[in-house]
């Protein structure tokens, strides 16, 4: 396929693949779905919001995006020229909110057509507690946290500009297709390239097998040993037979949030580093294993461009580390630092593949893996990204699930508005982790990230035995 409607088509870059992947074998199509809302504590034109919206539509080209398959099943990308589709309009104001989220929530759990058709929807909302504003659902193949975040500052930022003097014009977006396009020639057989393939296979090559840590402890993997009748597995099935999923939110106060931060500034780490290190304690505690790996997300939005191109551009690799009990929880940081540093550098690698690799090092039957959960840390919030220029005026965000998940657990660590405290979003498969897991490890993930940065002195095995 060269044309479709007129326009140039592209291949899928591995980014949209790799979500691809999962789409294709799960029976809930609406497991791409990624719904949010934004609604501010002012009233709202709303003439000038949709203004604003269509405005937002012509200078994000990922968001025109459109899908089509060719006659062998390939499937390709394209932009379309403008969005000239109703911006809808529902007013919640005379229901609950229970009732305004649950509507919110029954929208992101219905599937986009995949062929030929828009792969969002923004409905302008007027809520019951006198904040308004919009709820975007978006399909995870066109956009990422950060894509959509940048996108609802920008719809934020026309508006404010169209409505309010001295407000200057937003700066302009920059080209998804650019973008796509660097990545194709990427992964067209590149020097940098064959230089992350390199780098990944070497790491898989010339390690020992990885080992499966449980949640609560060895017994999944004590099961696959007794299942499979191999005494020497070492790993796991840890999804159910079901996708159906659940989201369960724990919220950090702002003050302890607060002394995290100032940890991470005084040793000049990001708080990713410092969550790996208590998650990667917390499952060395429970399985006494010093080798722990868990899956961790990567952006690859380094340059402004990347930053303001929108698009999907996550990648997400297993994270190993191997500490013994004796090593420093500030040393176990650095070293956490030193190896996401060496990823970064080599994170256009597609993550296909190095599973792909490993795959054929270490064969599994039933889809058995070393990864208990996945991990990512959003640090892009809208507080700091232009909304401190509404002068104070409140907002709230919301994320609202799918109701599908291809893997057993997966945790975002996001700021909220309101007070920069952190939020934990555990997305789960309900048969697979239960709300009382996930309360248990939330408890003792605190537990240890605060003693260890209370006392990074402290040696990995003290902080076990202290918590």
């Amino acid at each position: 396929m060269r044309k479709r409607k007129g326009y140039p088509v592209y291949p899928l870059t591995a980014a949209q693949k790799f979500h691809f992947f999962y789409y294709d074998f799960c029976p809930k199509k609406e497991v791409l779905n990624i719904g949010t809302s934004l609604t501010i504590e002012t009233e709202i034109d709303w003439e000038v919001l949709k203004q604003s919206i269509y405005k937002a539509y012509d200078r994000a080209e990922s968001m025109r995006l459109r899908f089509a398959k060719d006659k062998e099943g390939t499937w390709y990308q394209y932009v379309v020229a403008k969005e000239e589709r109703d911006i809808e309009f529902v007013d919640f104001s005379d229901r609950t909110m229970e009732e305004a989220e649950s509507q919110m929530q029954k929208w992101t759990q219905v599937p986009f057509k995949r062929q030929d058709s828009p792969m969002n929807r923004i409905v302008m909302i007027k809520m019951p507690d006198g904040f308004n504003g919009l709820y975007l659902l978006i399909d995870h193949m066109t956009a990422d946290a950060q894509s959509l975040i940048c996108f609802l500052k920008d719809v934020i930022e026309l508006y404010c500009s169209a409505k309010y003097d001295g407000v200057p014009y937003p700066k302009d977006m920059a080209s998804y297709i650019e973008q796509v396009k660097k990545d194709l020639a990427y992964e067209a057989g590149s020097k940098a390239q064959a230089r992350d393939a390199r780098y990944f296979e070497d790491l898989i090559d010339h390690m020992p097998e990885p080992i499966y840590n449980g949640l609560r402890g060895p017994k999944r993997l004590e099961d696959q040993r007794k299942r499979t009748g191999n005494p020497d597995a070492r790993a796991a099935v840890n999804v159910s037979d079901s996708v159906d999923s659940a989201l369960d939110i724990f919220h950090l106060e702002a003050e302890p949030t607060r002394r995290l931060m100032e940890f991470c500034e005084t040793y000049h780490v990001s708080l990713v580093c410092l969550l790996l290190m208590g998650l990667r304690t917390y499952f060395q505690k429970m399985n006494g294993n010093d080798d722990v790996s868990i899956n961790t997300a990567i952006a690859r939005r380094a340059t402004l461009k990347e930053k303001k191109s929108g698009g999907t551009r996550i990648h997400s690799f297993p994270f190993r580390t191997i500490m013994g009990e004796d090593k420093k929880f500030l040393d176990g940081v650095y070293e956490i630092r030193d190896l996401q540093n060496e990823y970064f550098r080599h994170a256009n690698y597609d993550p296909v593949a190095y599973f792909a690799h490993r795959g054929k090092k270490y064969p599994q039957k039933d889809g058995a893996t070393y990864e208990p959960m996945a991990l990512t840390y959003q640090p892009l919030t809208l507080q700091e990204k232009g909304l401190d220029k509404l002068g104070g005026i409140r907002y709230k965000t919301r994320w609202y699930p799918n109701g599908a998940t291809t893997q057993a657990m997966y945790l975002t660590v996001m700021h909220r508005p309101e007070d920069n405290g952190l939020d934990f979003n555990f997305e789960h498969q309900v048969k697979a982790v239960s709300r009382e897991d996930l309360e248990y490890l939330y408890y003792y993930l605190c537990r240890i990230m605060f003693k260890g940065t209370e006392n990074p002195e402290l040696t990995v095995g003290e902080i076990i035995r202290l918590v």
